[in-house]
């Protein structure tokens, strides 16, 4: 049986460069969006969508720690591949809720980010990563 821990991919030295710039890309792109929500959040500005339900606060707040925190780790490599998951939920909510009644076309930046975001769960941070680096010590100071 093979298996495929999250941090033991090894892909070659090319797609490992192209995940780290994708990584870098899409979570400084990301976070421009997500630091004037976050000086949002900490001033107690609450006018934000409620798309589905949960009330203004609770959406930004949710929004900020994907949006935010979220891209921090994925810019280090740091479990990319689960904190790329409230990423995704919040290009689907943006997508099918906040824009739902535009045509998806008009939003093809959303579309890229969720395809990105897809493509950092299915294949991880790459071997330029936290995640990786703190997996090879770990077999280092097992060997010892």
């Amino acid at each position: 049986m093979v298996t495929r821990p999250c941090c033991t991919d090894d892909y070659g030295p090319v797609i490992n460069w192209l995940l780290l710039i994708m990584r870098m890309v899409v979570s400084v792109s990301m976070l421009a969006h997500g630091i004037p929500k976050l000086a949002q959040l900490f001033v107690g500005n609450f006018d934000f969508p409620d798309p589905i339900g949960l009330g203004p606060e609770l959406s930004l707040a949710l929004t900020v720690f994907a949006e935010f925190y979220c891209s921090l780790f994925i810019l280090m490599g740091y479990w990319s591949r689960f904190f790329a998951i409230p990423l995704i939920i919040v290009m689907l909510v943006a997508l099918l809720f906040v824009h739902g009644s535009e045509p998806v076309f008009d939003h093809t930046d959303i579309l890229l980010y969720l395809l990105f975001y897809i493509i950092i769960v299915q294949t991880g941070a790459g071997k330029y990563s936290m995640t990786y680096y703190l997996s090879e010590r770990d077999k280092k100071v097992k060997m010892v």
